[in-house]
């Protein structure tokens, strides 16, 4: 049998030391060459904000990002990714608080299931990283990576123009009083 090429050179068969930066954490495991990111994630380090809905990187319930882009974790084998950053929707609280992404989903009632939630919630964070300011238009096409069975479009594009007002306003330094002090 042929050993399968990788990022991290050759490998297998049969399971192999993985090491994957996740959420700023270094992840160990033994797996097999085959096992997808979303697998490793959910199976072995217990990180299930990621879902496995299509299981082809067509639907975005899996979406992570890695190295700050946004990824379908099901489309990318776990042993490709060693030495890369891999954020998942468990890095986003912040200290026990959702963050302004979080907060805008919740307060736009932009979920229904919830089933594909944590993967809009990390692309629309990716999202606004790139396009801090979008318009409806640019957030429309900017979230179409990611689908919703339940239909919740309109209070997604609602959250992420919420949540893109709510960063833009925390990353504003304080106004100045009159005299130049602050």
């Amino acid at each position: 049998m042929a050993k399968a090429k990788t990022k991290a050179g050759l490998s297998g068969p049969g399971k192999v030391p993985v090491s994957v930066l996740v959420n700023g954490l270094t992840r160990k495991a033994e797996l097999e060459p085959c096992i997808t990111l979303l697998d490793a994630l959910r199976e072995h380090w217990g990180l299930t904000g990621a879902k496995r809905v299509c299981d082809r990187a067509t639907c975005g319930a899996c979406t992570v990002l890695v190295n700050g882009a946004r990824v379908y974790a099901c489309g990318l084998l776990a042993i490709d990714v060693q030495g890369d950053e891999i954020t998942t929707v468990e890095s986003l609280d912040q200290g026990g608080a959702l963050d302004p992404v979080q907060e805008a989903f919740v307060a736009a009632d932009a979920l229904q299931c919830g089933f594909c939630t944590c993967g809009f919630v990390v692309s629309a964070t990716a999202f606004l990283a790139e396009n801090p300011d979008p318009t409806p238009a640019q957030i429309r096409k900017g979230m179409c990576g990611n689908l919703c069975r339940c239909g919740t479009y309109v209070g997604v594009q609602e959250a992420v123009s919420a949540a893109a007002k709510a960063l833009s306003k925390a990353a504003r330094p304080p106004a100045r009083r009159a005299g130049g002090k602050r």
